[in-house]
């Protein structure tokens, strides 16, 4: 339920196992020699668990690797359904597809899928051929809703504006997906 205090506890355990792991590897070395050796000061944190590589950065200093804390993880909390909401009606058509659009947004694949769909499109809203960028943002929408059978595939998907997608469910406006141009990835140039 809290993470940030499981996270904590996890990185004090963490902890000490590599303490005792040290004094196991070295018993006839001081506490102060232990500490120079496997733990560092990065920035404002004390006792960074870290190992020099043997390669050189670019400042000419040694590349470390450091050991993450558990505690770094960003917490992401998890947004409760609407108590009314329904998937199978249609009038809660739009409030599932924001919730999908959050989804794909906080996914690694689902970043992917949104590209694709923006590079697809050139970059612009379906309905009013303005650019989406992160400014205007986006909604992700369904050409055939999910209560009449529609999936969550790429080809079932377009991006909008928010505005554009509120005149869509609220007119019952018909959107298309653009036709495929030519090139695997438009607007993207090759590095050679």
């Amino acid at each position: 339920v809290v993470s940030k205090k499981v996270y904590g506890a996890v990185d004090t355990a963490i902890w000490q196992a590599l303490w005792r792991w040290c004094c196991r590897r070295h018993p006839c070395k001081g506490a102060r020699w232990i500490r120079a050796r496997y733990f560092h000061r990065e920035v404002a944190r004390h006792w960074v668990f870290a190992a020099d590589t043997g390669e050189l950065t670019a400042e000419g200093k040694p590349r470390r690797l450091k050991l993450r804390k558990a505690s770094d993880v960003p917490i992401r909390r998890h947004t409760q359904v609407h108590g009314n909401a329904n998937p199978f009606d249609p009038a809660w058509e739009s409030y599932f597809e924001d919730r999908y659009g959050l989804k794909m947004a906080n996914a690694l694949s689902g970043r992917g899928k949104l590209i694709r769909l923006w590079l697809d499109q050139d970059r612009a809203c379906i309905v009013c051929q303005q650019r989406i960028t992160a400014a205007t943002g986006w909604h992700v929408h369904h050409i055939v809703r999910r209560v009449d059978g529609g999936s969550d595939a790429w080809s079932n998907l377009v991006m909008v504006h928010p505005d554009c997608h509120r005149q869509i469910h609220s007119r019952g406006l018909t959107v298309m997906k653009p036709a495929p141009k030519t090139g695997a990835l438009r607007g993207l140039s090759r590095v050679h």
